[in-house]
């Protein structure tokens, strides 16, 4: 192997992992004009199965990245979860029908290969943005001005390094960033074995279009439909068992047939059957200088809310706008800072949730299954689990220099501003176009308009009896201040004095 380690190659930001995270805080970053370089180890898409479904919030940052279209031809909406016990009896049933607040279905399901493919192709149209796959990163340096980042051409063991300012670490559980820099993952107590099936078949299942979870402390397990002939299954693997005990159809089938009934074995075909291990971990800290982690390099969500990758993509869109207006000299270098406290604490929160589906899944023994059948129609009283599993709203930012909000008070800082459909039948989105807005519901004056507008900020007045008027006047503002990212900075009565108060660079910045 050549040790010839040439310095030359230069990019303002580093982005370490090709999968949806990385993919798509490049794509928001090439959308700001920013110049990034993509480093992936596997040289194509990793074919494994991994995250199957997400919620109108994620799949609203989908169309943020241009491919709201394209996703909805390769994406499955579902109706909803239905908890069952092990005769497939329903114990409970958490509805999402529709679509959602944001514009888009409540939930949806998809092939993660397929959805990487669809981001990786527009990806292409950002002339700023380098995806580099088969460069193995083996280490990080930081000093004053920047990061070196070392790498390995796989295919030629040709060794090289690369000066930027800024690195973001999205390269999964086993992230080398997260290594780099110090930082360990917090293990949450929460740790299973898992085998997971597709199959893919023309054969009608007849089954309710939605996520089945089966409470059972002895085989607990999930089926869901992906696309016209595509299902999924998990199955929590008993002590002694391997994925590898399942590759063969005589041994599947009588995991899957209490959904497939008649069907012929031979209709049935395994598309892919592999293990993984469903974890419960969030690292210490988010980011060393100018390293920051992101995605699984950062959190480990227990699959049951169907919430591990859409918050690797609400990280991503967390982080893009900051980063940009860092580089671009708008906004100053602190607000980075805001980003693990807001992201932490909201990424902990669905753990928990998670975990808590999870452990109403299969604990207790036999004793369980009866305490199940009182408790699982219950479970949509559980504080913030209603919203999540049938509503798909997640929880508000923590406080932080950019949601400002004062304790112990109700307030829609920290929360999604609905992308509704304006008077000119676009969008919120589409208007605001990651940009710092004003949504007011008076409306302002010329000067007042002129003066917001030279602050830096859209203007968008909310007709009385529209549904962002009504928003606001339920969350008991006039006036809110929205970041690029969506997310309610602050709310107040004058829009002048919220669009006063949005963040700048100093001249020492």
């Amino acid at each position: 192997m050549s040790d010839h380690r040439p310095s030359h190659t230069a990019s303002a930001v580093v982005i370490i992992g090709a999968g949806p995270t990385g993919l798509t805080a490049a794509t928001l970053l090439g959308q700001y004009g920013v110049e990034c370089l993509v480093f992936e180890r596997w040289e194509s898409i990793y074919p494994g199965p991994r995250a199957v479904a997400l919620d109108d919030e994620v799949y609203r940052i989908l169309a943020r990245l241009g491919v709201r279209d394209e996703f909805a031809a390769i994406s499955w909406p579902h109706r909803g979860l239905r908890l069952v016990d092990a005769t497939l009896r329903v114990l409970a049933e958490f509805r999402r029908d529709g679509v959602g607040r944001h514009g888009y279905p409540q939930g949806v399901m998809f092939d993660q290969p397929e959805l990487e493919a669809l981001l990786r192709r527009n990806l292409k149209q950002y002339g700023t943005v380098t995806l580099r796959g088969g460069i193995e990163v083996n280490a990080l340096a930081q000093d004053g001005s920047g990061v070196r980042v070392d790498v390995t051409d796989r295919a030629t063991g040709r060794r090289d390094s690369v000066r930027a300012a800024y690195v973001l670490g999205c390269d999964g559980a086993n992230s080398v960033t997260r290594a780099s820099i110090g930082a360990v993952m917090r293990d949450l107590k929460f740790t299973q074995h898992w085998l997971v099936v597709d199959v893919d078949t023309d054969a009608d299942l007849g089954q309710w279009n939605g996520v089945h979870q089966v409470c059972d402390p002895v085989r607990p397990s999930t089926y869901m439909r992906l696309a016209k002939t595509r299902y999924r299954w998990e199955f929590r693997l008993a002590p002694g068992e391997t994925a590898d005990d399942y590759t063969e159809m005589t041994r599947l089938h009588p995991l899957i047939s209490p959904w497939t009934k008649g069907i012929p074995v031979e209709k049935l075909e395994i598309v892919r059957a592999a293990g993984y291990v469903s974890r419960a971990q969030v690292a210490d800290r988010w980011r060393q200088g100018r390293v920051f982690l992101l995605g699984d390099a950062a959190h480990l969500t227990p699959p049951f809310i169907g919430q591990g990758m859409g918050a690797g993509l609400r990280d991503a869109m967390n982080l893009a706008w900051k980063l940009a207006g860092v580089l671009g000299g708008t906004l100053p270098e602190t607000v980075l800072d805001t980003y693990q406290i807001e992201r932490k604490s909201h990424a902990r929160t669905l753990i928990g949730q998670a975990r808590l589906l999870g452990t109403a899944m299969t604990a207790g023994g036999g004793l369980g299954n009866v305490i199940r059948h009182v408790v699982a129609p219950r479970l949509h009283l559980v504080p913030g689990l209603k919203q999540q599993v049938e509503h798909s709203q997640t929880p508000a930012l923590r406080r932080s220099d950019l949601v400002v909000r004062p304790p112990l008070r109700r307030t829609l800082a920290g929360t999604l501003c609905p992308n509704t459909i304006l008077d000119d039948g676009r969008r919120f989105d589409d208007v605001a176009a990651g940009r710092f807005t004003i949504v007011t519901a008076t409306e302002p004056s010329t000067p007042q308009r002129a003066e917001i507008e030279r602050c830096g900020a859209v203007l968008i007045a909310a007709r009385p009896g529209s549904e962002l008027h009504r928003w606001l006047r339920k969350g008991r503002a006039h006036a809110v201040l929205v970041r690029p990212d969506g997310t309610v900075q602050r709310a107040g009565h004058d829009p002048l004095a919220l669009a006063a108060s949005l963040p700048r660079a100093s001249a020492a910045d």
